[in-house]
Formats: C-alpha cells, sequence, structure tokens
C-alpha cells in the first residue's frame, strides 16, 4: 500500500497546501495529512481548530486521513511504517530548504528508506503561504481568497 504523510503546521491550511495534495491523491492508496508541533511557533488557530479545517476541506476524498504529532516527522513516519513524505514546492528557496531536510530524512530513516516525494505548487499558487494569510487576516483582509471555503474565522 502506497501510504504518503503530507506533514506541516496548516496554520491555517490554504490553497497551496489544497493544490498539493489534490494533485498527489491519485499517486497514493492513501494521504495522512499531519499536523505538527513546532516548538517555536505561536499558532494562530488551536491544534483542534485546523484539524477541523482540514477535515471539513477533504470531507469527501476517502483517502485522505488527519492526524498530528510531536518530534521529528521522520520518527513519525517510521510509527506508521509510511515510506513517502510529501512536500509542495513554491520556489527555489523552498527546493534548497526542503532538499536539506529530505537528505536528513533519508539519512534518518536507515532500512526504512523512507523518500520525500515534491510536487510544485501550481503557479496561480505558488505566492501562498500560511504566514502571509495570518498577515491578512490580522489585518482583516479577505483571506478568503487564499484558503479553502472550510477556513472560516
Amino acid at each position: 500500500m502506497r501510504i504518503a504523510v503530507f506533514p506541516g503546521s496548516f496554520d491555517p491550511i490554504t490553497l497551496g497546501h489544497f493544490d498539493i495534495v489534490e494533485r498527489a491523491y491519485p499517486l497514493f492508496d492513501k494521504i495522512i495529512i499531519a499536523i505538527g508541533h513546532n516548538s517555536k511557533k505561536n499558532y494562530m488557530f488551536s491544534l483542534e481548530k485546523r484539524k477541523e479545517f482540514i477535515k471539513k476541506t477533504f470531507k469527501d476524498y476517502d483517502k485522505i486521513e488527519v492526524d498530528h504529532f510531536e518530534g521529528l516527522t521522520i520518527d513519525y513516519c517510521k510509527s506508521k511504517k509510511v515510506k513517502f513524505i510529501l512536500r509542495g514546492l513554491r520556489n527555489p528557496a523552498d527546493f534548497e530548504f526542503e532538499k536539506a531536510i529530505a537528505q536528513t530524512n533519508r539519512r534518518l530513516s536507515h532500512d526504512d528508506k523512507i523518500e520525500t516525494i515534491f510536487l510544485l505548487t501550481s503557479s496561480g499558487k505558488s505566492f501562498i503561504s500560511s504566514s502571509i494569510v495570518r498577515e491578512i487576516i490580522n489585518y482583516n483582509g479577505e483571506y478568503e481568497l487564499l484558503v479553502p471555503p472550510a477556513v472560516k474565522i
């Protein structure tokens, strides 16, 4: 069974995230959208709210599971016996950052041989990031243009 973990903070989920999951959907038997905890981040939305946004966004997708974890993504993947990590790339800076993480994860996976699969975000969505959305929300801007309809504040 081909299972991928799509890790992130999803604070909140954006149309960029949705784009990656929707395009990866036919490639895997299951995709676990795994909300990771980053101790260096102050979240705008609670874990429960982020889960709710994601579950509502993908309610009609039977191969999507939503979960959360603490610690290293690679350890979460091992615990779930997952062989693929799904990541989206928006720009060259993302590639350099994600490449280093992917190589580190590959090294830490030892015999489990967990691979990172990169998908390029569609061009019309490559500028969207959760941090931009949060900034727009902070200033009462039209955040709805950048997130799935399930994201309501």
